[in-house]
Parts: C-alpha cells; structure tokens; sequence
C-alpha cells in the first residue's frame, strides 16, 4: 500500500467510523466545555483508533488472502503503530472524561505524584511512557540508549499533539504539515503507511473539529503525535532522530513556561493558518 493510498483510505475510515459512532458521543459523559465555553464533544479521536484498527485488520487478512504484498506496509511498523496508538488512545481516554483538572503539566501531575496522588494526567504521562517504549521496542532498536532515546522521542511527540489540542483543528493542521514534511523529506517511504493511515482518519474529523462540534481529546491527540513520532523513528537515521529528539524536547519544555496559543496570536502568518476554516468566533477571537 502506498503512503497516498493509505492516507485515503485512513480517511474513508474515519469518516465512516465517525458517523457510526456519532450517536454515542451525543452521550452526556462525552460533553465538556471548550476554550469559548461552549458545549462540545470530547475524545472524538476514539473514532482514529476505531478506524486504524479497522485498516489494519483489514490489511492483515488481504495479505493472509494473497492480496497485496506485505513488503509494501513493514509489519514491525504497522505492529509499533497499533500498539501505540491503543495504548495511548485507552491513557488518552481516561483523563478526558475522569480528570480532575486540578494539575496541569508535567510540574503538576508530578507534583501531585510526590504527595502520593496519582492523577489521571500522572497515569498518561507514565503509562505514554511505557506505550512508547513498548512499541519502539517492537521495531528492534539496536541498543538500550537506542530503545529509550527512541521512546522518548515517541512519547514527547505524542505529548506535544496533546499541546497542540487546544484550538480547533490545530492537531491535525500541525500533523497534517508535519507528515508531509516527513513523506517528502524520506521519499514516501513505506514504512509511513502506518502514519499515513492515523493522518488521514483524523483529517476526517477536521471539518467538525474546526466547526467546533467535537474535540479530539487527548484519546486523538496524543495518538497523532505519537503516530508521527513512529514515523520519525520508523524513516530516519539516528543522527536525525536526535535533532527531532531536541527540538521536541524544547518544545515540550517551553510550554511550561509559554502559551503555545499566544505565541501564535502573535505572528499573523501563525495566527491566519491556525483560524483558517474556524468558525466566525474562532476567527474573531482574540
């Protein structure tokens, strides 16, 4: 399957699944209130696991079929790829509807893990950590440095989609640009059909994301980031990995510290691509 191919079909999937899923998020418990205190529903990213593992079975029973060639879809990726993203949609998941909202942050879920709580937050920060190593590990690093540099690389990409994930549209905006950035820079690579599939299911929320119908909650989020981070891992050489490994580190370090959403207010470039297709209030919103 080629990487387009995928990102097609990864769509197709999703917008299927989402409007099968669609009355069931209409349930109370998937209703929270967005950045305009508006009511809107939460950890709609469920629907981008649905549909990965629909491809995916899918795939897996083609080629035990003698239809396609599992050469064009490398099964440890593919593999890597489901383990991550189950794992971080179920962690995704429980804070969207279980947290408390009372610690924020790296700084804050470990501060309340000092004081022998554990929240939800705390629980998707070690749990993404272990989903992250586990699904590195699937693809047979070289070494332990190899295999916890990878992970981390994984899970801080992961967390950054969550960052991202706090106006509409602007994960899978962000994951859109950065998977084809990645595509390009690795020749579409076969081994980004597994990324692919994840990219384009959750280009099939988009419009409702940007009409502010849904969100897709840390359950979609953070499976973006981690998806793409498996690309990365996946394609590139070490020597690569590493400067991704910094820049994501920064990143994830300086959000600590600065509004992602206010840095982009800031540059109109940023600002216009970020409320391109939002709703009249988005746009105006200041």
């Amino acid at each position: 399957m080629t990487v387009v191919l995928a990102l097609l079909v990864g769509y197709l999937a999703g917008r299927l699944t989402w409007l099968l899923l669609r009355p069931t998020f209409r349930q109370p418990v998937f209703v929270r209130r967005n950045y305009r205190d508006a009511p809107v529903v939460t950890a709609a990213g469920l629907a981008v696991t649905a549909a990965v593992l629909l491809v995916e079975a899918g795939r897996t029973l083609a080629e035990a079929a003698g239809v396609g060639d599992e050469r064009a879809g490398p099964g440890p990726v593919r593999a890597a790829t489901v383990v991550a993203v189950l794992g971080l949609c179920l962690l995704g998941l429980a804070d969207d509807l279980a947290a408390a909202g009372v610690s924020r942050g790296f700084r804050g879920h470990l501060a309340a893990l000092a004081r022998g709580r554990l929240t939800t937050g705390g629980l998707k920060l070690l749990g993404g950590a272990a989903v992250c190593v586990l699904a590195t590990g699937t693809l047979r690093p070289t070494s332990l440095g190899r295999l916890l540099l990878d992970g981390a690389l994984v899970a801080l990409a992961a967390n950054l989609g969550n960052l991202l994930d706090r106006a509409p549209g602007r994960t899978t905006k962000v994951g859109g640009a950065a998977f084809v950035v990645l595509a390009l820079a690795v020749g579409a690579d076969t081994a980004l059909t597994a990324a692919a599939v994840v990219v384009g299911a959750s280009l099939a929320l988009l419009l409702d994301d940007l009409r502010e119908r849904i969100m897709l909650g840390d359950a979609g989020a953070n499976v973006v980031g981690g998806a793409l981070g498996l690309g990365v891992v996946a394609t590139t050489a070490p020597d690569v990995r590493a400067w991704v490994l910094v820049a994501l580190v920064v990143l994830n370090l300086a959000s600590e510290v600065v509004s992602f959403s206010r840095v982009i207010d800031r540059i109109p470039p940023l600002r216009a691509l970020d409320r391109a297709g939002c709703t009249p209030q988005r746009r105006r919103a200041r």
